[in-house]
């Protein structure tokens, strides 16, 4: 069956949302699905050339032609959500939510902000981790997404539309969110982690699909890692931006900011660890490389892979055990490592 996932593969801002939209524009998929809460931004960019943030929609919302889900792994903000409906112009015929998503109440919020998360663990307090909690102890007045009047327009069984997408042979991108090591369950760095399993696997099973359904898993990684900002976990080999800029040769300086708390985003070199490890977990059919214009800016303004690129992408390989197919650079740009990409060596 045609589904194709998309994961993070170190601590999330690899360029997933840009990687699904492009998948789903390429393969011409007819639905695409997101999960998770408000606590992370997918940046993609539109026809127009400006940078679009999503926390709920998929990035794929901006193509007139597929149908975009929250599934029952949801974790709604209903602000958030209706801004992004109203700015993308989502009629119910192009947006399903199911029944039994969750929304996230402004008492989650106000709990997350109280309890310390922010301090203890870089958490961005956007109360995801609260309505989880709620979820879990099964409260009786728990709100779900048929709660809501402003909904009901929306609302509809997820899994039976998905299960008849699937059955006509068409197309699902599931856009999975974060990154592995910041997986609740499998990560090493626990507790500096999100509060759900961020691996394909977790992402499949908050979608209501088989894993029969699976026919591609997309590993996005990136050519240095990022943490959010503040006591968010160990990073090996932290730099600042700084260095980054000087890496690259880029005339402008390069800093990048959460699209949630838009705080400044800790960095460091690329360490090979992390990525084993969700190679040995997530088993990807394929492997994108973003942000290769961080190490040589030429990259994005000469259009091709110069040859301190070049090296550096062989070196990932050989620490990753595993070829790179796509290499990403600047905002909106995938291309084929393999078939497309032009080369500059020497």
């Amino acid at each position: 069956m045609p589904v194709t996932i998309v994961v993070g593969g170190q601590f999330g801002s690899e360029g997933k949302g840009k990687v699904a939209h492009y998948l789903a524009k390429t393969m011409n998929a007819d639905v695409a699905v997101r999960v998770g809460g408000s606590n992370s931004g997918h940046t993609v960019i539109d026809e127009f050339g400006m940078p679009r943030i999503f926390r709920h929609l998929p990035t794929a919302s901006i193509l007139n032609d597929v149908i975009c889900i929250l599934a029952t792994g949801s974790y709604i903000n209903l602000k958030v959500l209706y801004d992004e409906i109203k700015s993308t112009n989502l009629t119910p015929d192009r947006l399903i939510i199911d029944p039994q998503t969750m929304i996230i109440s402004e008492d989650d919020i106000k709990n997350e902000r109280k309890c310390g998360l922010t301090e203890n663990i870089g958490s961005t307090a956007s109360g995801t981790g609260k309505a989880v909690i709620r979820r879990v102890n099964r409260i009786k007045t728990t709100i779900l997404a048929k709660d809501i009047d402003e909904l009901k327009p929306y609302v509809k069984p997820a899994i039976s539309f998905m299960r008849q997408i699937l059955n006509n042979g068409k197309r699902i991108i599931i856009e999975g969110t974060q990154g592995y090591g910041l997986s609740l369950l499998h990560s090493t760095y626990y507790p500096y982690t999100t509060s759900r399993d961020t691996t394909a696997a977790g992402f499949l099973s908050e979608t209501g699909l088989s894993p029969l359904d699976v026919d591609e898993v997309v590993l996005v990684i990136r050519t240095f890692p990022i943490r959010v900002a503040g006591n968010s976990g160990p990073l090996e080999r932290e730099i600042d931006w700084d260095q980054i800029t000087m890496i690259s040769n880029s005339i402008a300086p390069i800093i990048e900011y959460t699209s949630v708390t838009k705080k400044i985003r800790r960095v460091a070199h690329f360490h090979p660890s992390i990525v084993r490890d969700s190679i040995a977990v997530n088993n990807p059919t394929s492997i994108v490389l973003n942000h290769i214009d961080f190490v040589d800016y030429n990259c994005v303004k000469e259009n091709l892979i110069t040859a301190k690129a070049h090296l550096f992408i062989k070196n990932i390989e050989s620490q990753i055990e595993r070829k790179i197919d796509y290499i990403g650079f600047g905002p909106g740009s995938i291309v084929s490592k393999n078939i497309s990409m032009k080369y500059h060596i020497g």
